[in-house]
């Protein structure tokens, strides 16, 4: 026996642009604005642009940026989408410590003086790289089993279901990978808003520790690029319901991962800055 697997696909976003983004200052955690005009134009923009997913589930950092643009992506949405947002801790942005409500050539230079590049540096009272990457393990673990005991227990009363459809199109060639916007027909859908360091993280470990399938053609710097005020990146998982003993449910195993695309962002072509 093999269990039961279940395929869904995972949309994350980027916030819209906040007055720290613009000014080119570091927020983290500890500094919680909220969107610019800009920001909620971009919001806005990216709410049509996947106004036709209906989500099933619904994730965003706790911190007001996050919270401001999946407002937006839900008011927008014509998909059907009926469940409110859940207020996700584990998703956000990186803390920068002492940096934070500093000007990010601050980080730069306090980095040089510790003889460290930029990225892998970590301020005084900062997370480290691998301190944000397991919270996005954990939103993983967490996200997992919310996925399959509400939907792929149900759904498959036992099957072994193969993948959703794929993404409809290949006209879009914009962004890392070069399938449509609109994800797996008929089947669930998440999204999650969060932070361009958050995202860049789980980016990276999805690809090189989760054995994550990249898109046709792409680069790996190119899909772990800096992700920009709502860029979109899209995933989809399989995942597997093990047998338990004498009937229990067993552990959920991610058993296979794909990206679609990452960093997608030409529902802000045209868009011009307040």
């Amino acid at each position: 026996m093999t269990g039961t697997m279940f395929t869904f696909s995972l949309t994350i976003v980027r916030h819209g642009e906040t007055q720290y983004n613009r000014d080119k200052l570091l927020q983290g955690q500890g500094v919680d604005t909220t969107l610019s005009e800009t920001g909620l134009r971009q919001a806005e923009a990216v709410g049509g642009y996947l106004k036709d997913l209906r989500f099933d589930a619904v994730y965003t950092s706790d911190l007001q940026r996050a919270r401001q643009t999946a407002e937006q992506i839900l008011r927008a949405n014509a998909g059907g989408t009926r469940v409110e947002p859940l207020q996700e801790p584990l998703l956000r942005e990186r803390g920068f410590g002492v940096a934070e409500g500093r000007p990010k050539e601050d980080l730069k230079n306090m980095a040089n003086a510790a003889g460290q590049s930029c990225r892998d540096y970590t301020p005084p009272g900062g997370e480290t790289l691998d301190q944000v990457r397991r919270r996005f393990k954990d939103f993983l673990k967490v996200l997992f089993q919310q996925m399959m005991d509400g939907h792929g227990d149900a759904s498959t009363s036992g099957g072994s279901p193969g993948p959703p459809a794929a993404p409809d199109g290949g006209s879009e060639e914009r962004g890392s990978g070069t399938e449509g916007r609109s994800g797996p027909e008929g089947g669930v859908h998440v999204l999650a808003v969060s932070h361009g360091g958050f995202i860049r993280v789980a980016v990276k470990h999805l690809l090189e520790e989760r054995g994550c399938t990249p898109p046709d053609g792409a680069r790996p710097a190119q899909l772990t690029a800096p992700c920009p005020n709502t860029g979109v990146s899209r995933f989809l998982f399989t995942l597997r319901r093990a047998p338990g003993p004498k009937g229990a449910a067993g552990a959920v195993e991610l058993t296979a991962a794909r990206c679609v695309f990452t960093n997608r962002k030409e529902h802000l072509e045209g868009l011009k800055e307040c």
